[in-house]
């Protein structure tokens, strides 16, 4: 396998566990991701109190969510009944992650959005849903929602997926052909959590078997996942 290493300065908008840069400074800004980095660069003078990152999985909200947590010095909280979330939304500014996974009480989360607002805080909330999605039942909590800042983020494109495919392996000290590239993006999943399992996987197959990384050995791959891997 080459050892040959990519130039430092790629950014990425995905935290990795293979040793990769995951600061501000290592984030890829594509133009699906380019409202929500703003949006994060702009705190503390975000045009409301609460803002919400809302996309799908794989899209880089925990990264962005991380970073912010980082700068805010942001509590993590779970807004569930008997939580003392609305206090710490009253300390400071505070992170809610996956808010449409794991549920919240509305009474809860009404309570940290109004602590929030009168303390001079911040909330940062991710989820793969917009929050008109969210069951929420409280009258007064939908209102406050509505008045919070939401951000999309899309799915990655294949510009994006192709630069992210080649940070991991140059992470990896690695370096792989533009076409092999191509391939794997044209056959993968849309997601940054797709491109990080395949070069994973191809990785520990190719020092298993010790050789290179091929087109066949990807197909391989892509076949396992579940995607159209064939070598036409």
């Amino acid at each position: 396998m080459s050892d040959v290493k990519r130039s430092a300065g790629e950014q990425l908008p995905l935290v990795f566990s293979h040793d990769a840069a995951s600061s501000r400074d290592d984030l890829l800004i594509s133009d699906r991701l380019s409202a929500a980095v703003t949006i994060v660069d702009a705190w503390p003078q975000w045009p409301s109190p609460v803002v919400i990152l809302a996309g799908p999985v794989g899209s880089g909200k925990t990264h962005l969510a991380t970073i912010w947590e980082e700068r805010s010095g942001a509590e993590r909280i779970h807004p569930k009944s008997g939580s003392d979330a609305a206090l710490a939304a009253a300390n400071g500014p505070v992170l809610f992650e996956d808010v449409d996974r794991l549920g919240f009480d509305d009474t809860e989360l009404f309570h940290v959005i109004n602590s929030v607002r009168e303390n001079g805080n911040s909330l940062l909330m991710t989820s793969r849903l917009w929050p008109m999605s969210w069951p929420v039942q409280l009258p007064d909590l939908r209102s406050r929602l509505k008045a919070a800042t939401t951000v999309e983020i899309g799915e990655p494109d294949e510009e994006l997926l192709s630069q992210v495919i080649v940070k991991l392996f140059s992470d990896r000290q690695l370096n792989i052909d533009d076409k092999l590239v191509l391939y794997i993006v044209n056959r993968m999943e849309r997601s940054l959590n797709a491109a990080q399992t395949i070069v994973e996987r191809l990785d520990r197959l190719a020092w298993s078997r010790g050789t290179k990384i091929t087109r066949a050995m990807a197909a391989e791959v892509l076949n396992e996942l579940g995607n159209s891997g064939s070598l036409d």
